[in-house]
């Protein structure tokens, strides 16, 4: 099977139920506490506290409409555009590398990698080695795994049981807890405050201190890719999902006082890619189509920017993912080329008279868009890559991210072919960026012969506004709680070195 044609479309055939588009409150039903449907419930196991129930919402699967599950064990590829890399049990993509999994944390730090024996992270500090933080070959076959930031808390969900999801202090070896769902965990989101578990019907909204369920968003439209988006701002800690299989509406819901902030009509098609810049105040967002990028400002959802992809072909988007800073948005997808968009407001000009040909021309285009159709005249407003990538692969699933390693702006690019791809970004002049760096996934060393040097293609930021951008210190209450009744010396599960944010802290009664 080809990679490129594995696109998941699970539950296409699903019926919907007729809404109100202009009411996002019909689109689904959120309970929480007493109000929730006693009938239906799911386990919780806690370390050292035994199993409780929690109300979930049940979900029946015909021949027509497959469950998660049913996709997985059919070889069916998880690419949730702005989502992380999962690969399910795609032969085709991960075999030689046995890789199921690849996303890098919320501040783009370290790299997690999800493979067949077990689980990997990797620090992103250096661009010439790709450094192993920590290996565990203890869970078979990781299809998900989310570390929170620097610290020792991950979240695990395997192939072996799809519906159970394990939070873990992976340097103790520790499992502080899991819980089990009615249905196949799609995706995992984390920041300093909360936790979501994203099934194809429904959102579970977790307390990281002590991992309750304080919210569950049920009826959702279905979401068999588990698209969804966390913003890592404390301040404002929004979760963005799909709110119409149709049509590329986009849900963005409150998770500090639980309710729903607004839906932003974004796309005419079905949502492919949504991501959150790292103050949470900017959403950018792709459709099926994958040729126009929209940038909007949170809660309100007004139009910032508008980003033109490319005009010839729809492609499938991979990833979006904004720098730390908020200045450049990349948008990878299934061709061989990765786009970096600036965003900056275009200064207004005072208007000068044309001495061309070629002005005169431009000044005639521009006159005529009043009396163009509207989506000709788009196209005129629309902002084009500041800078772009050129990979050396076509049709692998992949995930990017915007980092600095070193004070050089970098792109990163995980692929299903096994590898990591470094490329420098030049901040100032932009235009196709340099391959510097590529590492195997899987942590072996790489041939002499298949290894970049480094030369003089190195351009370090001008304004260095990475440090001041990456998430402020946490105070010591904040963190994650294993359960109200752990025995174990607190001690064992404190995160040990002082950089490791938030600190990692168990309460006993």
């Amino acid at each position: 099977m080809n990679p490129s044609d594995c696109v998941s479309r699970i539950c296409a055939s699903s019926p919907l139920r007729p809404v109100d588009p202009r009411c996002p409150t019909l689109r689904h039903r959120s309970m929480r506490g007493k109000e929730e449907q006693q009938s239906e419930r799911t386990t919780i196991t806690t370390a050292g506290s035994g199993t409780r129930d929690v109300p979930v919402k049940l979900h029946t699967y015909s021949s027509t409409n497959p469950s998660p599950a049913a996709a997985i064990s059919s070889g069916t590829l998880y690419v949730d555009g702005a989502e992380p890399m999962n690969l399910a049990s795609q032969s085709g993509d991960a075999g030689r590398s046995q890789l199921l999994f690849a996303n890098f944390n919320q501040d783009n730090t370290s790299l997690a990698v999800g493979t067949k024996s077990g689980y990997k992270f990797f620090s992103l500090s250096s661009v010439d080695k790709l450094e192993q933080i920590y290996e565990c070959t203890d869970t078979e076959d990781v299809c998900i795994v989310e570390r929170l930031f620097s610290s020792s808390l991950v979240a695990i969900v395997s192939l072996k049981a799809p519906r159970k999801l394990k939070v873990c202090h992976f340097k103790k070896g520790t499992e502080i807890c899991n819980y089990s769902y009615s249905n196949t965990i799609l995706a995992v989101k984390l920041n300093r405050q909360r936790l979501i578990v994203c099934l194809e019907e429904s959102l579970y909204i977790h307390n990281i201190r002590d991992m309750k369920v304080l919210h569950t968003i049920r009826e959702t439209p279905p979401n068999p890719s588990g698209l969804c988006a966390l913003s890592i701002s404390s301040d404002n800690c929004y979760l963005a999902y799909p709110g119409s299989a149709t049509i590329g509406e986009v849900q963005v819901f409150d998770t500090v006082n639980l309710r729903a902030a607004n839906m932003i009509p974004a796309h005419d098609s079905p949502l492919a890619a949504l991501a959150f810049d790292a103050s949470g105040t900017k959403l950018a967002t792709a459709s099926e189509k994958g040729t126009v990028i929209r940038v909007f400002s949170i809660p309100e959802g007004q139009k910032l920017f508008e980003f033109r992809r490319g005009v010839k072909r729809c492609v499938s988007i991979c990833s979006l993912a904004f720098s730390i800073e908020g200045l450049y948005l990349s948008a990878s997808s299934n061709t061989e080329t990765v786009h970096i968009f600036k965003l900056e407001t275009q200064k207004e000009k005072p208007a000068e008279e044309p001495t061309t040909w070629g002005g005169y021309l431009g000044k005639v285009l521009m006159a005529s868009t009043t009396y163009l159709p509207s989506q000709v005249t788009e196209m005129f407003t629309q902002g084009r890559a500041f800078a772009t990538v050129r990979l050396p692969f076509c049709g692998h699933k992949n995930i990017c991210a915007l980092a600095v390693i070193q004070k050089i702006p970098r792109l990163l690019v995980a692929a299903a072919d096994g590898y990591l791809y470094l490329y420098n970004l030049d901040p100032q002049e932009g235009g196709e960026c340099t391959l510097m760096k590529q590492h195997r996934l899987d942590g072996s060393a790489e041939p002499p012969n298949e290894i970049l040097e480094q030369g003089s293609h190195d351009r370090p930021l001008v304004a260095q506004t990475y440090s001041t951008a990456v998430t402020k210190g946490y105070c010591e209450e904040q963190g994650a709680v294993g359960g109200a009744s752990l025995e174990d010396d607190l001690s064992d599960l404190r995160l040990e070195e002082e950089n490791e944010q938030p600190p990692l802290i168990l309460e006993t009664d």
